[in-house]
């Protein structure tokens, strides 16, 4: 799989920062976009939710496409959906990075995350908070990063659920001792006041929505969260 650098690109921080287009601006995304990454974000969050698995309907191929040609960063897109195999890969052939899968929602997932990888996209596992990491005891070793849900899936806005951050220290330490370089993720009720703490975690990889495109001035909100979880170190 190879190392965090590697997988994502050029590190800037300890962490990478992944703004969530979720709590975007839909009517000036490209320019929402271009402000993230000027205040440095590496990764692009982008959360597709099918109004089944989670109780909210949101954006699908079409505007993973479309994402791919107005910006260089890394494209994360998070299925939040049923049958997530049949149409894993098909949003790497739109132009995602990474792609991630519930375990909750896919009895087949050693096959999806197998999808994903032949496309040539890092192939990422999703628990929610209520899931123990035990539902990742088969499927570790086949995935390329492991997204926390910090919030229960299908809105924006919701507030962090702090036990989560024992989960990710839990997590972080398997990891070591399986000698494997996974990248974790987090995502949900992420601000300014917790993210030193998350990155302290373990977190490689951080999403945040309100706490970027809710404050007026997203790059400014970029920057401020880089610097925040920076503190730690």
């Amino acid at each position: 799989m190879g190392d965090i650098a590697t997988k994502i690109g050029e590190r800037t921080a300890p962490f990478e920062m992944a703004p969530s287009i979720l709590s975007a601006d839909f009517a000036r995304l490209g320019e929402e976009i271009a402000a993230v990454e000027k205040g440095g974000a590496t990764v692009l969050h982008v959360d597709v939710m099918d109004g089944k698995f989670v109780p909210n309907i949101t954006i699908g191929l079409p505007v993973v496409k479309s994402l791919r040609k107005c910006t260089r960063v890394k494209i994360d897109t998070h299925l939040m959906i049923e049958e997530p195999g049949r149409y894993a890969a098909e949003f790497v052939k739109a132009g995602a990075d990474m792609v991630s899968v519930h375990i909750e929602a896919d009895p087949h997932i050693h096959r999806t995350l197998a999808s994903i990888k032949s496309e040539g996209a890092l192939a990422g596992v999703v628990i929610n908070p209520a899931t123990p990491i035990s539902a990742l005891d088969e499927v570790l070793n086949y995935a390329d990063f492991v997204l926390v849900m910090s919030v229960n899936p299908g809105f924006g806005g919701q507030k962090f659920i702090p036990p989560v951050l024992e989960k990710l220290r839990r997590l972080k330490e398997i990891v070591r001792e399986r000698g494997l370089d996974t990248l974790l993720e987090i995502d949900g009720g992420v601000d300014q006041q917790n993210i030193a703490e998350i990155v302290s975690a373990g977190a490689d990889i951080v999403v945040a929505g309100s706490a970027v495109f809710g404050k007026g001035d997203p790059a400014a909100a970029v920057k401020e969260l880089l610097d925040g979880g920076s503190d730690w170190v």
